[in-house]
């Protein structure tokens, strides 16, 4: 299976700084072995697709709304993002999950919402660090699979899953390689029992994943990829890992 590399840029980013960005990722292209996208804030979409049009770096957008259309103010739809060319979309983030209450049902919503338009969700799973030392970890992240294989069943082998410890996201931390793989291997085994085509479903790592880390996580097994944050911001960190997933 080809890993993925995709970059969430979060809130960040500038007309100015985008292009820069953009062109010397481009600029390394031709020699990559795994998909690579970046994930861009809804109003860079059009200048980030017009940058990488016809080119192997994917778009993909960071949200969508789990409404088709209609009077919600602010909110962006997956047709709208299927519009600009988005290949990917993250749903369920930890800081989406937190900041906004986003429940596990509205999650598993967004996901359809995207897969509905030929867009696929990469879905956000983890625990926070008080769940993790409660011993809590394979629970959460299990329950929060669940409900995106309840509401999506035999689409479900179409999602992207990222594994994203929240202890460990921002804060330079990292699960190490063995602590990531156990539960990678967790969500592994929870979609072989959901799905026959289980298999084609790549489970990203992203929490902290940088250039001095990345071999030893995407060395790992079930660890197909990573969602990257902070490094995502810097085209020789980025590349780094694109690198490393060869």
């Amino acid at each position: 299976m080809k890993k993925l590399i995709a970059g969430n840029w979060k809130m960040n980013g500038s007309l100015e700084a985008n292009a820069p960005l953009v062109q010397a990722l481009l600029m390394d292209a031709s020699g990559w072995a795994c998909d690579v996208a970046v994930c861009v804030p809804p109003v860079y979409l059009a200048q980030v697709q017009a940058l990488v049009h016809g080119n192997r770096l994917n778009l993909g957008a960071q949200d969508v709304s789990t409404h088709e259309a209609g009077a919600f103010t602010g909110e962006v739809s997956a047709a709208m993002l299927k519009d600009f060319a988005v290949r990917y979309c993250i749903v369920g983030h930890s800081e989406r999950r937190h900041y906004h209450q986003e429940s596990d049902a509205t999650v598993a919503l967004k996901a359809q919402r995207a897969l509905a338009a030929g867009i696929t969700p990469i879905v956000c799973v983890g625990e926070t660090l008080a769940q993790r030392e409660a011993g809590l970890t394979e629970e959460v992240v299990k329950r929060q699979l669940a409900a995106v294989v309840h509401t999506n069943g035999h689409c479900i082998s179409e999602i992207v899953l990222a594994y994203e410890p929240v202890w460990a996201v921002g804060t330079g931390n990292t699960a190490s390689p063995q602590q990531a793989q156990q539960v990678h291997h967790v969500l592994r085994t929870q979609l072989q029992a959901a799905s026959q085509h289980a298999d084609r479903v790549r489970i990203l790592y992203g929490g902290s994943m940088n250039a001095s880390n990345a071999a030893g996580l995407l060395a790992q097994p079930d660890i197909d990829g990573g969602l990257i944050g902070g490094a995502a911001l810097q085209a020789a960190a980025f590349l780094s890992i694109v690198a490393a997933a060869g």
